[in-house]
C-alpha cells in the first residue's frame, strides 16, 4: 500500500489480512476507513442497503483482542454480504420491502464462515426482488455502475459488484442462480466466481432454485477471489498454483437463439485466446452442444423459481412489482404444465460432462456478456416483457452453467468503446474451480486490469465522520 494513503479504502483484502495479522494495522482503523468512506459516496451507487457502522466497529475490534490471528485469511477486511443471505441482527431483504424478511436470529453458514475468518460484515448489498433480474433497483433506488454511473451493474449481485468497483468494500460476497455473480462482475469489471454444486453450502429459498444457485465472491484480483472462495468452501489456506498446459475450447457460440455477441466482447474473447496460447496452453475454436429445447427449459426453470419462491413462502403476489408478477405467473404455468424437469437438468449436465470428459477439452472458454450494461433505471416500474428482453439480450452465456452445475468464473479484459469494461468466462467441470482460479491468475499476470472503476476510490470526502 502507498505511503501517500491515509485509508486503508481500495487495499486488497489480502493485504489488509497480511497487515492486520502482522499488527501493523488494526482492524478498527481499516474498517473505520471504509464506514467513513461507504458514508460519503454510497449515495453516488447505491450499493447497499443497510450499513452495520456500529455493529460493524464492535466487531473489529473483537477481531483486534483475538490472541491468535495467524489463522485468519481475512482478517479484520470489511466485507458486503448480498442482502438475501441472513445475517444476525439484520433484516433479510430479497430486493423489495415487499419480500423483506424479519431481522435473521442466527447468520447463515457462508457469514459464519466470513467471520470466522476474521471478515467484518459492514452491511448488506442491494439486489432486484428475489434476485430475478441482472438489473439492480426497486422502489427506493437504482443501484449505479461506478464505471458509468447512468448503466446498471447487472443483477442480482448488483449491490455486491458496485460496492467493490468503488471501492467501498475491497471484497463482497454475492450468490448466483442464472449468472447472478458472473453477470455484475462483468459489468463492473471484476473478477467473479460461481463454484460448482456443492463446493460451497447453499441453503437458499426454494431448494437453491432447484440446486442452480451458489455462493461466489466478487473481489478485484485472483488472489482475493481465491481468498474469499477457499473460505467459503471450507478449504484449507494454499497457494494458488499456475495450471499445467490446458486445452481450452473458444466459443463465441451464444446459448440464446437470436442473440450474438457484439464486437467488443469478441474482440475480448480473441484476446483472451491470445494470452492462453502466451501461456503456454492449447486455445480452439469450439463449441459445447447446446440442444434445441435448452433455452426453452431454461427460461421456464426461471419463471419457475419465481412461482416456487412464492407459493412456498406464503407472500401475496398483489404486493410484489409488476415484472415479478408477470414472472411468477408464467412460471405458475410452466410449473403446471410439467415443463420443469429435474431430469432435463440432469441430461443437459451429463451431456457437458460427457463434452469435458471426452478428454478434447480442460476448459471452455465464452464471452462474458453479449454487448453493453443496459441503462439504470427504474426498471421495477417498466413491464415485464422490457426487464426480460433486456436480460436476455445482453446476459446470455451465463445460466447454462447454473443448470449444468458447473463451476464459472469471469475474468476482466480491457474496455469497450464506450468506456465500460468486457470481460471473459471461464468453465470448467466439477472440481476445477482452483484450475479456472490458476488460469484467470495467468490472463490477470499478462494484461493486469484496472482494480477499481475510473476515479474510484474518490480520495475527497474520506475521513467523515460515520453515524450509527
Amino acid at each position: 500500500m502507498s505511503d501517500e494513503l491515509s485509508t486503508w479504502v481500495g487495499a486488497t483484502a489480502r493485504d489488509i489480512a497480511r497487515v492486520v495479522r502482522r499488527g501493523d494495522a488494526s482492524a478498527t482503523q481499516v474498517v473505520a476507513d471504509h464506514l467513513d468512506y461507504i458514508q460519503a459516496h454510497d449515495a453516488v451507487v447505491n450499493a447497499f442497503r443497510v450499513v452495520r457502522a456500529a455493529a460493524a466497529a464492535t466487531e473489529a475490534e473483537a477481531v483486534d483482542q483475538q490472541e491468535d490471528l495467524a489463522n485468519l485469511p481475512l482478517a479484520g477486511v470489511p466485507i458486503a454480504v448480498k442482502e438475501n443471505t441472513p445475517v444476525a441482527g439484520v433484516p433479510t431483504w430479497y430486493g423489495s420491502a415487499a419480500v423483506r424478511r424479519d431481522v435473521a436470529e442466527a447468520d447463515h453458514e457462508v457469514v459464519r464462515r466470513l467471520r470466522g475468518a476474521g471478515a467484518v460484515v459492514v452491511g448488506t448489498s442491494r439486489m432486484p426482488e428475489m434476485g430475478l433480474w441482472a438489473l439492480t433497483d426497486d422502489e427506493t433506488a437504482v443501484t449505479r455502475n461506478p464505471w458509468r454511473t447512468d448503466r446498471t451493474p447487472g443483477g442480482s449481485s448488483g449491490g455486491a459488484a458496485a460496492a467493490v468497483a468503488a471501492g467501498l468494500v475491497p471484497i463482497a460476497h454475492g450468490n448466483d442462480g442464472l449468472g447472478s455473480v458472473r453477470i455484475p462482475a462483468a459489468c463492473c469489471g471484476l473478477v467473479g466466481i460461481k463454484p460448482g454444486r456443492g463446493v460451497v453450502p447453499a441453503h437458499m429459498p426454494v431448494d437453491d432454485w432447484f440446486g442452480m444457485t451458489e455462493h461466489g465472491i466478487l473481489a478485484t484480483t485472483v488472489a482475493d477471489a481465491h481468498t474469499g472462495l477457499s473460505v467459503l468452501a471450507g478449504w484449507a489456506p494454499a497457494r494458488l498454483a499456475e495450471p499445467d498446459r490446458l486445452r481450452v475450447a473458444v466459443s463465441g457460440r451464444s446459448p440464446v437463439l437470436g442473440v450474438r455477441a457484439d464486437k467488443p466482447a469478441r474482440d475480448a474473447l480473441r484476446s483472451a485466446a491470445r494470452l492462453l496460447v502466451g501461456a503456454g496452453h492449447d486455445a480452439v475454436g469450439a463449441s459445447p452442444r447446446y440442444p434445441s429445447g435448452l433455452g426453452l427449459k431454461g427460461l421456464a426453470t426461471w419463471f419457475a423459481a419465481a412461482y416456487r419462491d412464492i407459493e412456498t413462502s406464503g407472500l401475496d403476489p398483489a404486493e410484489l412489482q409488476p415484472r415479478s408478477r408477470r414472472h411468477a405467473a408464467m412460471g405458475e404455468w410452466a410449473w403446471r404444465r410439467g415443463l420443469v424437469r429435474e431430469q432435463d437438468r440432469a441430461d443437459w449436465r451429463a451431456s457437458c460432462e460427457e463434452w469435458f470428459a471426452s478428454g478434447r477439452f480442460d476448459v471452455l472458454l465464452t464471452p462474458a456478456l453479449a454487448s453493453t450494461p443496459p441503462a439504470a433505471l427504474d426498471w421495477h416500474a417498466r413491464p415485464w416483457r422490457a426487464n426480460f428482453l433486456a436480460c436476455l439480450r445482453y446476459a446470455p452465456f451465463a445460466a447454462p452453467w447454473n443448470v449444468a452445475g458447473f463451476p464459472a468464473m469471469v475474468v476482466p479484459m480491457g474496455v469497450r468503446p464506450d468506456g465500460l469494461p468486457v470481460g471473459v468466462q471461464l468453465v470448467g467441470p466439477p472440481g476445477s474451480e482452483l484450475t479456472l482460479l490458476g488460469l484467470a491468475g495467468q490472463f490477470e499476470e499478462a494484461s493486469p486490469w484496472l482494480r477499481h472503476a475510473p476515479g474510484w476510490p474518490r480520495r475527497q470526502g474520506v475521513g467523515a465522520t460515520i453515524t450509527s
